[in-house]
């Protein structure tokens, strides 16, 4: 579903942070979280043949391994239409159920809002 209400000032952050780290680094897809205490995560798809990461995976770890203990939210850049069920399940198990995770296009444009259920 698509939100039509105004965004929140700081979803728009962490969608900018997730556009900026897929152009910068020239990935697939960029993704950004905020956790519990509002710190902000940021990273790109990991491709190597070892360790394939999503961004939205990445950034997930990337909370997890500095000490996160929760999600506020979560964004992600790409051309997909739609998240993979393993990049909701990721959000899911440190946010919880009902952590926002919002997908935009690359030109930043909201696409959808969903949760991990």
């Amino acid at each position: 579903m698509t939100d039509a209400a105004p965004m929140d000032p700081e979803d728009k952050k962490i969608i900018t942070l997730a556009r900026s780290a897929r152009a910068r680094n020239g990935v697939p897809e960029g993704a950004a979280v905020r956790d519990e205490t509002g710190r902000t995560y940021v990273a790109g798809t990991v491709a190597l043949d070892s360790l394939p990461l999503s961004a939205l995976q990445t950034a997930v770890a990337m909370a997890v391994a500095s000490g996160a203990k929760s999600l506020e939210a979560a964004a992600v850049v790409s051309e997909a239409e739609a998240l993979p069920q393993h990049d909701l399940a990721a959000v899911r198990d440190l946010g919880g159920p009902a952590t926002p995770v919002l997908l935009a296009g690359p030109d930043g444009g909201l696409r959808t809002t969903v949760t991990p259920g």
